[in-house]
């Protein structure tokens, strides 16, 4: 028997994957990209005395979270005829607006940093991307990325500054009320904000329908040596390259999220990441080493008491193992 679905205000929506939230987007329904990012699991755990939500985020078509604001992005990019873009990334982000703009017939420029993984990198050139090496770090490859879109006069793209990416993402909040009610702590991986600005974003606009009473604490989880939000450490995280962003350009509105949640920052090591990496994937989640920075966080508020017991805590899993393979 087919079961109905319905959005916030009641009304009968034919879709199981991203489009059930279309009323709640800023696009029409008439330009969108496939591939349409799916409705992921959310598992739940009991780790201890706290009640894990892991949601399966690394489930999308192409491999991460950020399927979600690639495909707004591209609805939108559709509907302005834009057909050529500038992005910087360290994979994902790239890997995952060329998946949805190639069907689209947009070409895109991508900003690499010198030290990518090899697997991403092929993955790109089969998906016809123009590469750009950049000798320097993921913040040198943001600056010549925007130097070049403003020379060339072509549109920058990058989940950075997009305020449609964060539309997308924001779908994440919708999809985890919807499975698992409102959670007490939400843990997100904070290099460039995208995800955690993108939580925020939800969960505000689900106080605003009236549908939660007030909004989770949001944890920013940030890689050690590249923090924007905790104190700076001097010993670089090695596997959590994904938010190996220490100038993120949106860290006010970062600040504020933290502030109207009542939540705060924390930042995890290398040997932290790795345990929490290997207890991940002996648990059957294969995701890559960023992914595993929300579940070396938890462990450690959890022995500080800073998450009390009985805590319900919403830890997005972000990103694919299987492109490390």
């Amino acid at each position: 028997m087919e079961r109905e679905h319905y959005d916030f205000s009641g009304n009968l929506l034919p879709y199981f994957d991203m489009r059930r939230y279309l009323g709640f987007l800023p696009i029409g329904g008439t330009y969108l990209p496939p591939p349409v990012p799916a409705i992921t699991p959310t598992v739940s755990l009991q780790l201890g005395p706290i009640f894990g939500l892991f949601k399966l985020d690394y489930l999308q078509p192409g491999g991460s979270f950020k399927d979600r604001g690639s495909f707004v992005t591209v609805a939108k990019l559709i509907e302005e005829g834009i057909d050529e873009i500038v992005l910087d990334s360290s994979g994902n982000a790239a890997l995952s607006m060329a998946i949805h703009s190639l069907p689209a017939g947009i070409r895109v420029h991508v900003f690499l940093p010198a030290e990518v993984v090899p697997q991403k990198l092929s993955l790109l050139i089969r998906l016809g991307t123009v590469l750009h090496f950049v000798d320097g770090d993921r913040m040198e490859a943001h600056r010549r990325a925007r130097e070049f879109a403003e020379r060339e006069g072509l549109a920058y793209a990058s989940h950075w500054l997009n305020p449609y990416f964060i539309e997308g993402t924001k779908t994440i909040a919708f999809e985890a009320y919807e499975q698992a009610d409102i959670p007490d702590y939400v843990l997100a991986p904070t290099g460039s904000g995208t995800l955690l600005l993108g939580l925020w974003k939800g969960f505000r606009e689900l106080e605003k329908m009236g549908e939660i009473p007030e909004l989770p604490r949001l944890i920013a989880v940030q890689a050690s040596g590249y923090e924007s939000l905790c104190e700076r450490s001097n010993e670089r995280n090695d596997l959590a390259d994904g938010i190996a962003i220490p100038e993120p350009p949106r860290l006010e509105e970062m600040k504020r999220a933290l502030e109207e949640t009542n939540g705060f920052c924390v930042s995890v090591t290398t040997p932290e990441t790795e345990e929490a990496w290997d207890w991940l994937m002996g648990a059957g989640f294969l995701v890559e080493s960023t992914s595993a920075v929300v579940l070396a966080a938890l462990w450690r508020l959890m022995e500080t008491g800073e998450i009390p017991d009985g805590s319900k805590v919403l830890l997005p899993l972000t990103g694919s193992g299987l492109k490390l393979t």
